[in-house]
């Protein structure tokens, strides 16, 4: 069945059935089972367009790999991971998987030919045959040892996977991979224990997997695979970093229902039990008569021409007279499908009746005796290019009638005579076709008869297929075309019986199934019986065959007509041969077992790898396998699928079109599918209004601060914040960032708003919007809206510590507030939660050797490992190792950036510089279409792009290096009018004419270059050629609202880090800290901002990137949600599965916040206080349940944001863990969190820009000058440029003032860093004199003052009665702290912490605690426990 049609259509006709959503998206599953035969093609031939594509079987294994990795850790099954490749197949799939195989064959070569001809060189190496996927080759044999390799190597080394079952069911177990994957789920339905609720994954969206979803009759059933794009090009290649990938869900549990629905009026129609499970059984029978792997498809019966709604209606209008079903369970109700089908036949005469009028008015036109002829010729529907001219015109007339079905058969004559003579035409029609497309010289009664049989054996061998299993391994369906509908008759007394008998063995389907071409892939003695002539069966291996598109519009979906294998003819001619089978041949050509692998600890052997130079052995591999017999999962041919109850519990993630009262129908709305109006009709779902009119005030009392259900269908968890009718808003008045619960009956606090004109304006757009999407996008008709939502999507949860030392999961909410029809949320149901806490204890959650990161100063991003913590785990306390790495340097890169980057400048600069028009410069750096023959005399529809393609305006992308788009226009760079220069100069003609006609939008051949001796075919040829071998070509694109570092820059941030390998050593120090909780799919850091430049490090475990490493962005995509933003990371080390993104190969990765810790954020909190606490545990990759989204307020800073240098955060590191342990009498103390330095909190002194200015002028600089940058979503950036060459940019704000203050306090944190360097080098007093100290000391106190900077020791000890631990710096001392200069003298080259009150060098005094009176110091101190801190004072005798 065609894949893309079948589920096009299905996903129109229901538009809520199949959602697109992202990674963080996808619901929690306990199996998950891969039909991996499509894994392997994609990544081994992903573009097959491509006849210069070259790739090694070593990338291949790693490209798979690589494939499995991404799913499990998306999908993260609970007990089950099925991989499925496919085995021999039945003897009916091979006629499939022949004709396949002979046209990849045919296709790959002719696009080598039309190379060749052009005159392309093609690489030496040999091309990939995917002919080679196929069982019993040398590729599938090595590919079985890696997966099986991989199996092992995961089970041992990755805890994820070790909880799971994993069954590898290789291309030696014989069977289609998704048919060995139903055999498993319906023996598993068949034992006692089965849980009926259990939730199953399907990698795949073909249409014969929907087909088997459904037959399992299992309610929690979802379908997945990567976005099916329509209308795109073939070329385009498979993302490879699974955060960009787009999935399609299908939910079979919705497809239930709107089977339901479709066929809901036989309620009252018939006089049986209605029964949904047997409706959903003649569901998937009538889907097998419009064609599958199996059966050829019935005359004339197209799914795009409304095949499927014309068998439903028939079905819905039989059905009451037939006293019952037509599947029953499997088995076929001859007596009622015949008469089903004897109903549908009408539809024969129906079509026919079409032609035969168009018959009509052409015997008028050339007389009677082409009119049997051409009733004949009308089903010949892709021979016109064999016909003569009067065939040709008849053929076209009977595809004019293949454009529907009428409802009404249209009178064939004006009188009685008309009628005998359409009855005439009509055998003579159907006699033609059966003699043109079977061959067969007497159409009989016998030859009907069989016809009937073989089709109606034909069904019931795939109906037992789909429910009980394989029942006959050599049965087949012996024609390439099938019998019309009206000639299925006289069914009902067939006895149909199988006779199971066995497979092929992989050596006998190979030569069964494989064309000449690919004969190599056989062992060598085998191979002659292709193309000796002498051979008996060499006239199955045709090198020329015809191919019949037979009402079809796509060459892939045409019969190819080739000879079918005579199974005796073929052992036969095998036998005297297979002696000659070589030992490692023959261990090829069997039959194995499905093997099932799971975790031992107790278990510890060595095993070896098949690629030991690119995989490593295992030393210490703990997996127990288990064979499983072939026959194990086979079910009786009675076996019945048990009944669904679903009771009142809602599974999270399978949605249900219960829980609000609705109506249905159909109709043609053009709802939005796959970017395009449907054109058939929607099945539209329109919500009754409420019984009751519920008052704003009632509706706020009742879900304000609760937690419910929004987005109906697709039910997604959310906390209600505000509620509105557009007149007044009922909010919650709580601090921000509350995620609180308001739980029983008491009232949350609340605060009552009344709208303004243009908020109540505003508040009418949102309605109209949300209605809108609604009805465009999911079919779905909300009616009026009364009262508006507002709710925080639930992110996830996180593991919180209690009063008592337990710990439990607390529910996460996103900070971004969206806004839901009152009547589409769901309030009061009972949801299965299985996200219930895996850890009671803190024991359970840190114990000895997990691996935790830091997020609070000192340490921040730091990973370490936990220790044994028997000591001080009761005071709520663990021990932690933590390994605190070196970082690069990039300040002088940051500031000098400008020299790096790529200068743009816009079109019209460019086109002086040529001498030609900014026209001209604007059209070739696009695209360029070149037709043949000439304008007036077109020849054919080709056309050729010479263009550069370097900017894409409808989807937004440009080309790094090469292009960039503005508000206004398209900037282009050097490289461009070096490369337009070089095009100018060698085909200057192609220009001269593009300038003359720049009205056209497509240019001829003929007309660029008319003269004789000029053949323009060959011009466009060696334009192409050229582009092709031009680097441009190779160039990848990006999204216009990407912020970047040009690949210059990128190349200077690895040369600093590799100056950093080799000149600093990791620093590793021991602290005991209270850890705050374990984020399970949540940003660590919620308060992080991101800029381009920032240091960062991957937190998420079984990812692509290694845990722990770390990197630089170098990219910021923003996106419409939170949770849809990436982040492009150049990371330190090269490692397996890492992208190319302007980088060195393998070193590149996007990723989204959820995964990453931004260490450039811990660097600007140092600023603030140093607290000791809060580490988290590693990120598993996400789930629904535990969905991430990331601040969208993280975009809105500058990509050139200051960078405080990480060796003021090593030396802080020192001294906190230094000062613990020496008394002096400049003691840091402990206080509640901070806000961040770039928090917007108002500044102490009156205003920033001002003393900025007062500062330079003290210290014998230049005023600052101000300038202001505008982006596209109206944020301004106030750069400041000071007279001693700093150039910073402050964060994106709302208006310049606010824009210029930040602009101007980031300025002045710079002058600190900066002037304490030169300081430090003995240069301070020469150049500013006295001025400096002066600075120094007001400006270091100025940020303690502005930030509220931790209190002292003793203070800490009256105020402290929370959770946390901090080491700082403050003006005040204990005798806990350490003195200042002997850690500057350990670590000469690095400056202290800016926030410290007095220089290093300057002796203190002691002072006398005192409680600090700073009103502004946020939180409360006294609800936080007392934190005792732990040091190895050992590790920070360790330098730097």
């Amino acid at each position: 069945m065609g894949v893309p049609k079948f589920y096009r259509w299905i996903s129109e006709r229901y538009p809520c059935l199949s959602e697109v959503v992202k990674e963080h998206q996808i619901p929690e599953f306990d199996n998950l089972y891969l039909d991996m035969n499509g894994i392997i093609h994609q990544c081994s031939h992903p573009n097959d367009e491509d006849v210069h594509f070259r790739i090694s079987e070593e990338k291949i294994f790693a490209d798979i790999f690589h494939y499995l990795e991404v799913l499990f850790r998306i999908i993260k099954p609970r007990k089950v991971f099925f991989m499925a490749v496919d085995g021999v197949a039945p003897r009916a799939k091979m006629n499939q998987q022949r004709g396949r195989r002979f046209r990849s064959a045919k296709e790959a070569e002719e696009k080598i030919k039309k190379a060749l001809e052009k005159g392309e060189v093609l690489p030496t190496e040999a091309r990939f045959d995917s002919n080679c996927i196929t069982p019993g080759t040398d590729f599938m044999a090595r590919l079985q040892e890696q997966l099986k390799y991989f199996v092992h190597n995961k089970l041992s080394t990755d805890k994820a996977w070790q909880g799971v079952n994993v069954y590898l069911s290789g291309h030696e177990t014989p069977g289609e991979g998704e048919h060995k994957i139903m055999e498993f789920i319906r023996s598993e339905t068949t034992k006692p224990g089965h849980n009926p609720n259990a939730r199953h994954c399907l990698y795949g969206l073909d249409a014969d997997l929907i087909m088997l979803g459904l037959t399992s009759h299992e309610p929690n059933f979802s379908l997945l695979r990567e976005e099916v794009r329509f209308g795109g090009k073939k070329s385009q290649k498979r993302i490879t970093a699974p955060e960009e990938t787009t999935f399609h869900l299908l939910h079979l549990s919705l497809m239930r229902e709107y089977i339901d629905y479709e066929f809901s009026e036989l309620r009252n129609k018939i006089s049986f039990e209605y029964n949904l499970e047997r409706i959903i059984d003649d569901w998937v029978l009538m889907g097998f008569l419009v064609g599958n792997d199996f059966i050829p498809h019935l005359p004339h019966l197209h799914i795009n021409h409304d095949a499927l709604p014309l068998l439903y209606r028939t079905y819905i209008s039989v059905l009451p007279s037939l006293g019952g079903y037509l599947n029953e369970n499997g088995h076929l109700n001859l007596a009622h499908f015949e008469k089903y089908l004897e109903k549908l036949s009408d539809f024969d005469r129906e079509h026919f009746s079409e032609v035969f009028v168009d018959l009509k008015w052409f015997e008028s036109k050339v007389g009677n005796k082409y009119l049997n002829e051409a009733a004949g010729l009308a089903a010949e529907e892709a021979g016109a290019k064999d016909m003569k001219k009067s065939k040709s015109s008849d053929d076209s007339l009977c595809l004019a009638a293949l454009d529907g079905v009428r409802d009404s058969h249209k009178g064939a004559g004006e009188d009685g005579e008309d009628d005998d003579m359409f009855e005439t035409e009509f055998r003579q029609y159907k006699r033609t076709y059966y003699m043109t497309k079977m061959g067969v010289e007497v159409v009989s009664d016998e030859f009907l008869a069989n016809q009937a049989r073989c089709y109606v054996e034909g069904i019931q061998w795939i109906l037992h297929y789909y429910y009980h299993g394989v029942q006959s391994w050599s049965w087949y369906y012996p024609h390439h075309y099938a019998p019309f509908l009206s000639d299925v008759r006289n069914v009902s007394s067939l006895t149909l019986t199988f006779d199971l008998g066995k497979p092929f063995m992989p050596f006998e389907q190979l030569l069964g199934v494989l064309p000449s071409a690919s004969k190599d892939l056989l062992p060598q003695c085998y191979q002659h019986l292709m193309t000796s002539p002498g051979s008996p069966i060499v006239e199955c291996y045709p090198q020329d065959f015809k191919t019949d598109l037979n009402g079809k519009q796509q060459e892939w979906e045409a019969v190819v007509l080739i000879p079918f294998i005579d199974e005796k003819c073929l052992l036969a001619a095998m036998e005297p041969y297979t002696h000659k089978l070589a030992p490692s041949e023959k261990a090829r050509n069997r039959h194995t077992e499905c093997a099932i692998n799971c975790f031992d600890k107790e278990l510890d052997y060595a095993y070896n790898s098949p690629l030991p130079q690119l995989f490593p052995n295992i030393v210490h591999c703990h997996v127990r396998q288990t064979p499983i017999p072939m026959d194990a999962w086979r079910v009786s041919l009675d076996h019945v699928a048990r009944r669904i109850d679903r009771g009142t519990l809602y599974f999270c993630g399978f949605p249900t079109l219960q829980h609000i009262r609705h109506k249905f129908y159909k109709k043609k709305s053009g709802v939005m599918v796959f970017q395009q109006s449907s054109r058939g009709e929607n099945m539209i779902l329109e919500i009754l209004a409420s019984q009751e009119m519920e008052q704003v005030e009632d509706i706020a009392a009742l879900v304000l601060g609760k937690s419910l259900f929004v987005n109906w269908p697709h039910l997604m968890e959310a906390r209600v914040v505000a509620v509105s009718d557009g007149e007044t808003k009922f909010s919650l008045d709580e601090p921000s960032g509350s995620q609180m619960l308001y739980l029983g009956n008491t009232p949350p606090p609340a605060k009552v708003t009344h709208l303004t004109d243009k908020e109540q304006k505003e508040w009418v757009k949102e309605v109209q919007g949300l209605s809108e999407h609604f009805s465009k996008r999911k079919g779905t008709v909300i009616n009026e809206t009364d009262v508006v939502v507002y709710a925080q999507l639930l992110t996830g949860r996180k593991y919180v510590i209690g009063q008592n030392g337990n710990v439990h999961l607390e529910k996460q909410f996103a900070k971004q507030v969206l806004p839901y029809p009152y009547q589409t949320i769901v309030k009061d149901i009972k949801a299965f939660d299985s996200s219930l806490a895996r850890f009671k204890t803190l024991e359970e959650l840190f114990p000895p050797g997990t691996v935790v990161f830091m997020v609070a100063n000192p340490y921040y991003g730091a990973m370490g490992d936990v220790q044994d913590s028997s000591d001080v785990i009761n005071e709520g306390r663990v021990r932690v190792v933590f390994s605190v790495p070196c970082e690069p340097q990039l300040d002088a890169l940051i500031q000098n950036q400008h020299k790096y980057s790529v200068k743009y400048c816009p079109g019209y600069v460019l086109a002086s510089r040529l001498g030609i028009t900014s026209y001209l410069v604007s059209r070739f750096s696009g695209s360029i279409f070149i037709g043949r023959g000439s304008k007036k005399n077109p020849h054919g529809e080709q056309k050729a792009n010479v263009g550069l393609n370097l900017k894409f305006n409808k989807k937004n992308e440009e080309v790094p290096g090469y292009t960039k788009r503005t508000e206004k226009e398209w900037l282009y760079s050097a490289a461009v009018e070096e490369l337009l220069a070089e095009y100018l100069e060698r085909f200057s003609e192609l220009f001269d004419f593009i300038a003359r006609n720049s009205h056209d939008d497509v240019f001829y051949e003929d007309d660029i270059w008319p003269g004789e001796d000029e053949n323009g075919a060959e011009r466009v040829q060696e334009i192409q050629g050229w582009l092709k071998n031009h680097p441009v070509s190779s160039s990848s694109r990006a999204s216009c609202d990407l912020q970047i570092l040009d690949a210059g820059i990128v190349e200077k941030i690895e040369e600093e880090l590799e100056k950093m390998k080799r000149e600093r050593e990791n620093m590793h120090v021991c602290v005991c800290v209270q850890p705050l909780e374990q984020q399970h799919g949540v940003v660590p850091d919620s308060d992080a901002e991101y800029h381009l430049f920032d240091r960062v490090v991957n937190v998420r475990e079984s990812f692509s990137v290694p845990l722990g490493l770390r990197g630089t962005i170098i990219g910021i995509k923003g996106a419409e949600r939170e949770a849809e933003v990436l982040y492009e990371v150049l990371f330190d080390e090269e490692f397996a599965g890492g992208l190319t993104v302007r980088c060195s190969p393998g070193r590149g990765y996007r990723l989204p916040p959820s995964a990453l810790i931004n260490l450039s954020h811990g660097s600007r909190k140092e600023l603030g206080c140093h607290k000791l606490t809060a580490i988290v545990k590693p990120q598993p990759s996400s789930s629904s349940h535990l969905t991430h989204k990331s601040q969208l307020g993280g975009l809105n800073h500058s990509p050139r944001s200051p960078f405080i240098p990480t060796q003021v955060m090593v030396n802080v590191l020192c001294l906190s863990a230094a000062r613990i342990n020496t008394p002096q009498t400049d003691a840091p103390a402990a206080a509640p969190p901070p806000p961040p330095p770039l928090a917007g909190q108002p500044p102490l002194l009156p205003s920033m820009a001002t003393e900025l200015g007062r500062v330079c002028m003290g210290l014998g600089m230049g005023p600052p000058e101000f300038a202001f940058l505008r982006n596209r979503q109206s944020l301004t950036v106030c750069q400041v440029k000071l007279s001693n060459g700093l150039l910073i940019h402050g964060p994106q704000c709302q208006s310049e003032t606010e824009a210029k203050e930040k602009a101007a306090l980031f300025a002045l944190q710079r002058l600190v860093i900066v002037l304490y360097q030169l300081k430090k080098k003995k240069l301070m007093n020469s150049v500013y004199g006295s001025t400096y100290m002066t600075f120094l000391f007001v400006y270091t106190t100025i940020f303690h003052c502005s930030y509220n900077m931790p209190l002292t020791k003793n203070q800490e000890a009256k105020q402290m009665s929370g959770s946390s631990a901090y080491a700082g710096q403050t003006s005040g001392g204990g005798p806990a702290a350490a003195a200042s200069a002997p850690v500057s003298a350990s670590a000469p080259k690095t400056p202290p912490p800016i926030s410290t009150h007095e220089p290093a060098d300057k002796p203190t005094t002691p002072k006398t605690p005192r409680q600090n009176t700073n009103p502004h110091t946020p939180g409360s101190a006294s609800k936080r426990k007392h934190r005792k801190l732990a040091v190895n004072f050992e590790a920070a005798k360790v330098t730097d």
